[in-house]
């Protein structure tokens, strides 16, 4: 049996398919040049040998927040030599230890065996001061030591640190003693509006696609629902899906039937895969499968009675981050004797409609 016939054309409709991967970089961040110059201005000071200022961006996801920081940090490389740059994803290095283990890999240090965290961190810290660094917490409110910041604070001299998060509200829970020296500036990514959103992915759509292969129409589609999301990624996964389908049925062209095929699979849809969740996060989003419906609280108490350590407050971040990347629906409910509560429903039964 033929499974893996190309069809009659054998001619893909994707030209850079890497175009739509989350982490591409694209050479031009579009509609994100204001918030560009202000992180630019923070680090610029370290090319006259001057410490550079500090800096907190906050939005919510699929807004450029890492787009545009990674694309700065691109033009640093080329202006310089003298500015060691660490960009580290706080989901996947959420320790102390990993966080260093990573930042030698940056330094090119390869003898990381059997040394302790302040080791490691010594050698870091005279290596990088003998330049300038840009240093990039991304999703900084998964970091679970918070002491690491402050020794970066204290000891690192020249530098420019970019913190990134979802929640605006982490800055404001941050021991005084790390706040009081970070004297971060506030930069907010705001959702991207109607025209923004038709632009960006009509920049994707160029990059990624064979000329001509789009109706208009389901295009348009598209950026209506991606607009409605207020996610870029979700109009990403929606291009490449809506391709695979018209690929399957060995189409020249993406049309309207192929886009609601994929909307019918963005129900299911989730920005991160479930496996590269850190363990702890994994560990709830497995009880709020086996507890989808009930309330917050309730789901506390069973990760409390299941060996879970991390406070209330952790848990319902935690929470807040599972929501935000579409693993779960939590429902605001008010009125009742409660006053107010939230309902968790695992992500299979999350609707369109909820977004």
């Amino acid at each position: 049996m033929a499974f893996f016939s190309s069809g009659s054309s054998g001619e893909s409709l994707f030209k850079n398919p890497i175009g739509l991967d989350y982490d591409y970089q694209p050479k031009l961040v579009k509609y994100r040049e204001t918030e560009m110059r202000q992180i630019a201005a923070a680090i610029r000071p370290l090319f006259q040998k001057r410490s550079g200022r500090n800096i907190f961006i906050h939005g919510p996801s699929g807004v450029g927040k890492t787009a545009a920081v990674r694309n700065l940090l691109n033009e640093v490389e080329q202006e310089t030599d003298e500015i060691v740059l660490f960009y580290i994803n706080c989901w996947k290095s959420d320790t102390t230890f990993k966080m260093l283990l990573q930042m030698c890999d940056g330094i090119g240090y390869k003898f990381t065996q059997n040394k302790r965290a302040d080791e490691l961190f010594d050698i870091v810290k005279k290596d990088i001061n003998r330049k300038a660094a840009v240093i990039v917490l991304d999703e900084v409110d998964k970091i679970d030591d918070i002491d690491f910041l402050y020794n970066i604070i204290e000891e690192v001299f020249n530098k420019s640190i970019a913190l990134i998060t979802n929640n605006r509200d982490w800055i404001s829970e941050l021991d005084s003693r790390i706040k009081s020296r970070l004297t971060a500036e506030m930069l907010e990514f705001k959702p991207y509006n109607l025209t923004e959103t038709r632009g960006v992915l009509q920049q994707r759509l160029e990059f990624v696609f064979a000329q001509n292969c789009w109706d208009n129409d389901a295009f348009e589609a598209v950026v209506q629902k991606a607009s409605g999301m207020q996610d870029i990624r979700s109009g990403l996964y929606l291009m490449k899906e809506a391709a695979n389908t018209a690929e399957e049925r060995n189409s020249a062209r993406i049309t309207m039937a192929d886009v609601a095929a994929a909307v019918k699979k963005l129900e299911e849809f989730s920005i991160k895969k479930t496996e590269e969740l850190e363990e702890e996060t994994r560990f709830i989003l497995n009880l709020i499968k086996k507890n989808s419906g009930r309330k917050i609280g309730e789901v506390y108490e069973a990760y409390k009675s299941a060996g879970g350590q991390a406070v209330y407050k952790t848990f319902q971040r935690k929470i807040a981050k599972l929501e935000d990347d579409r693993f779960i629906a939590a429902e605001k409910i008010i009125g009742g004797s409660e006053g107010k509560t939230t309902i968790l429903k695992f992500g299979h039964e999350k609707k369109l409609t909820d977004f």
